[in-house]
């Protein structure tokens, strides 16, 4: 390499970024996961209040740019005394953009799940959460699977944006790299290399799991 060129502390400080990418992936997919569970759950619960409470919160965080959240848990926290680092700051916001999606995700796969399935449930004389833990939620898994893993490649994407903040993963150690090498060119080349490297593989596992979901319906159809 020339002077003031890339070298082996460049790419790997751009590894270590990367690192941090998949970690606040991690945080964002679980984190999400669980609270758009929730939302699921809450989203077909008999409560009307509870309900319309969690469309709001769906329609609100989805009708909102991520971008946008990330500045308010960020900025707008630390307006009101709550200094956060970080990480943290885009460890909240990707759990709740995460949360809305996945729990709109979720419900459509368990309403996804025939009637019949839920009738048959019922004729068992199965309590409501019986029904759902032992009839409804285990076939909702299996279609739930691809559109999840499918997902997934946003978030990987989405992380991108944490670098408003100061958080130092893949794009903001390219950022910091160009500042000192200036090569946006190949620098953001070899970041647009990792993120396919990261995102092809789930985008390709996402197919994968949707043709043998098709074949299997079909294979049980009559």
């Amino acid at each position: 390499m020339v002077d003031g060129g890339l070298n082996l502390h460049h790419l790997q400080f751009l590894a270590v970024g990367a690192l941090w990418t998949v970690c606040l992936s991690l945080i964002a997919f679980v984190g999400g996961g669980i609270a758009g569970g929730a939302i699921a759950l809450c989203r077909i619960s008999p409560l009307k209040p509870l309900r319309w409470l969690t469309i709001a919160w769906i329609q609100i965080i989805q009708g909102t740019p991520l971008l946008v959240v990330l500045f308010v848990c960020y900025f707008g926290l630390s307006i009101m005394g709550l200094e956060l680092p970080g990480l943290v700051a885009a460890s909240i916001a990707m759990i709740i953009y995460v949360s809305a999606y996945l729990g709109e995700i979720w419900r459509g796969c368990i309403e996804a799940v025939p009637r019949t399935q839920w009738e048959a449930a019922e004729c068992l004389a199965l309590s409501r959460w019986q029904r759902m833990r032992l009839v409804v939620l285990p076939q909702a898994l299996r279609i739930a699977t691809p559109p999840t893993v499918g997902f997934m490649v946003q978030i990987v994407k989405n992380t991108s944006l944490a670098s408003i903040v100061g958080f130092v993963e893949l794009v903001r150690a390219g950022q910091l790299i160009n500042n000192s090498t200036f090569q946006p060119f190949l620098v953001y080349l070899i970041i647009a290399a990792v993120y396919f490297a990261m995102c092809y593989p789930l985008s390709v596992w996402s197919r994968r799991l949707e043709q043998r979901l098709h074949f299997g319906q079909r294979a049980a159809a009559p």
